[in-house]
């Protein structure tokens, strides 16, 4: 978790103290760890995304199961020291390599895998803020979708990788964004039949509280800088689970027992952004000083009033995974051909700037999709 303080005492600490728990009204999920100890003991495993906020929470738990190696690929150099570091300090070091590099690189993603041989690959590098995104729509894609792809091609030229377990979003869901339909895009690579024994698994999550990059780090410097809370409308609801639940979903993916395909964790009801600003009034740390208005803004382009974890055109599937942490669903996919011709469609748009060809790919892959208002513009403007 990053530790920011800029002066107005915020910091990881504050996210600690903020009762996860009793606001998401659910018991922690348990890690079976015998069972994280019989899939991840003795392998050698890639982390993509390394440094970020998932990425690094899953390191560091892999790395008390001792693992044989952990293979650390990380974009930010800041964010790949950091937990280069962290593994340094562990009071029994874990045999480590830190790359600096992105999934969007083919050359050094085929060194990688003939040098380090990875066993299980956890995909957790991705652009996944919304209102960026929308800004950045070559970015979402180049990284989320193509990089996914190039993993898997590199991947399947490795014969001792077992499995690779992408980290998914429920906004791959009926995505009214590019981040959510590059990430569904990515999850339509995973699902595509091909000549390979590799385990393809997707772990679709929902928002994971006090991620960089989410709403509750916001929250938190507002509270405590008494300036208002702003939530972009009152009926804006989410899935929301912890960064320990996150991880334990993820390590109870890598189990053999864990079926291939899209898995989708048992989150309940989605709960409303607001009542999460007003938890972190009353049980945050800033809680003492009294609450502060809440300011009602507006949707942001791309985002949704209410996430799914399953579409209308996807449904469990029937008695598998009955009671675990997650279960498998039927979803749409695309046979290996198509998805080819359209990944090589959406590389040329990105590589000739056409937002135009880019979103009518990115729509031929994902007819549910629906570009903003905002990107619709954009496309009008620099077709």
């Amino acid at each position: 978790m990053t530790s920011i303080n800029d002066g107005t005492g915020f910091s990881a600490s504050n996210l600690a103290a903020c009762a996860w728990e009793s606001f998401i009204d659910r018991p922690p999920l348990a890690l079976d760890r015998a069972q994280a100890t019989a899939s991840l003991q003795g392998k050698r495993i890639l982390i993509t995304g390394a440094g970020g906020s998932i990425g690094s929470a899953l390191t560091r738990s892999i790395a008390e199961f001792a693992p044989k190696q952990i293979v650390l690929l990380e974009a930010s150099e800041r964010n790949l020291y950091e937990i280069d570091t962290a593994l340094r300090q562990l009071p029994c070091p874990i045999e480590h390599a830190s790359v600096l590099g992105s999934v969007s690189q083919p050359v050094l993603l085929a060194e990688i895998f003939r040098r380090y041989r990875p066993q299980i690959v956890y995909h957790a590098a991705a652009f996944k803020h919304v209102p960026l995104m929308e800004q950045n729509p070559f970015a979402a894609i180049e990284n989320n979708a193509i990089g996914t792809h190039l993993l898997v091609e590199a991947a399947a030229t490795s014969p001792e990788t077992e499995q690779l377990i992408l980290v998914s979003t429920d906004k791959a869901v009926d995505p009214a964004s590019i981040m959510g339909a590059s990430k569904r895009i990515a999850e339509l690579v995973m699902l595509a039949p091909r000549a390979t024994s590799i385990r393809m698994k997707a772990a679709r999550l929902g928002n994971v509280l006090g991620s960089g990059g989410s709403i509750v780090p916001l929250f938190l410097k507002q509270i405590l800088s008494a300036q208002p809370v702003t939530v972009t409308h009152p009926d804006v609801r989410r899935y929301f689970l912890t960064t320990a639940d996150a991880v334990a979903l993820l390590l109870h993916a890598a189990s053999a027992e864990t079926a291939g395909g899209i898995l989708v964790p048992e989150l309940g009801e989605p709960l409303a952004v607001k009542a999460l600003a007003q938890h972190l009034m009353t049980k945050g740390p800033g809680s003492a000083a009294g609450p502060v208005p809440i300011v009602f803004t507006r949707l942001r382009p791309g985002d949704k009033m209410c996430e799914a974890l399953l579409s209308d055109r996807e449904s469990y599937v029937a008695n598998a995974g009955s009671g675990q942490p997650l279960r498998e669903i039927k979803s749409p996919y695309l046979q290996a051909m198509v998805l080819d011709d359209i990944l090589r469609k959406l590389q040329t748009a990105c590589q000739q700037r056409s937002l135009e060809q880019l979103l009518a790919t990115v729509m031929r892959a994902v007819p549910e999709y629906q570009p903003s208002a905002l990107m619709q513009a954009s496309r009008d403007e620099n077709p």
